[in-house]
Parts: structure tokens; C-alpha cells; sequence
């Protein structure tokens, strides 16, 4: 299964939980995480999404310490059987 495959079904999902996952670009600022997950109620996550069995690179890896530094939620996933347990943790924060 390719990432954009499991993109696809990450916003398919967030939508349905009345949420949005808007593409996230950071022009001059590489290596942040591929998608921002806005969930109802103010609830909030970045998600690096992988093709199957991928890890992030160092510098995405960086990022996400960075973000979890400023107190966000980062998640990374290649298997879209993980969508539902991550949109799950998002709304229980």
C-alpha cells in the first residue's frame, strides 16, 4: 500500500468523525510532519504518514521531538489499521 493510499483514508476517516486533515506545508522549515488532524472540540495532532514498513528521517524525527517539545501530539503511521487507535488518542487528550 502506498502513502498517499493511506492519506487518503486518514482524511476519509477524520472527516467522518466531523474533523478536517488539511496537507501541512512549511515552506523554509523541512521536515515537519505530512498532515495536521483538527478534530471537534479544539483537539489537534500532527501525523507523518509512511508507506508501509518506512521510518522518518532524521530530520522529520527532530520535528516531531520539537513538536512534542512545545506539548503536541505527533504520530507517525504506515498501516492504515492505524488510523482508528490515533483519531481515538487525538479526541481523548
Amino acid at each position: 500500500m502506498r502513502e498517499k493510499i493511506i492519506e487518503k483514508k486518514l482524511a476519509m476517516k477524520v472527516k467522518k468523525r466531523g474533523g478536517i486533515s488539511p496537507k501541512f506545508t512549511s515552506p523554509g522549515f523541512d521536515g515537519m510532519p505530512d498532515r495536521l488532524v483538527l478534530l471537534p472540540d479544539g483537539k489537534i495532532a500532527f501525523v507523518e504518514v509512511k508507506a508501509p514498513g518506512k521510518k522518518p528521517t532524521p530530520l522529520q524525527l527532530a520535528r516531531h521531538k520539537l513538536l512534542r517539545g512545545l506539548g503536541f501530539l505527533v504520530f507517525v503511521i504506515d498501516d492504515e489499521e492505524q488510523i482508528g487507535g490515533i483519531l481515538d488518542a487525538i479526541q481523548s487528550t
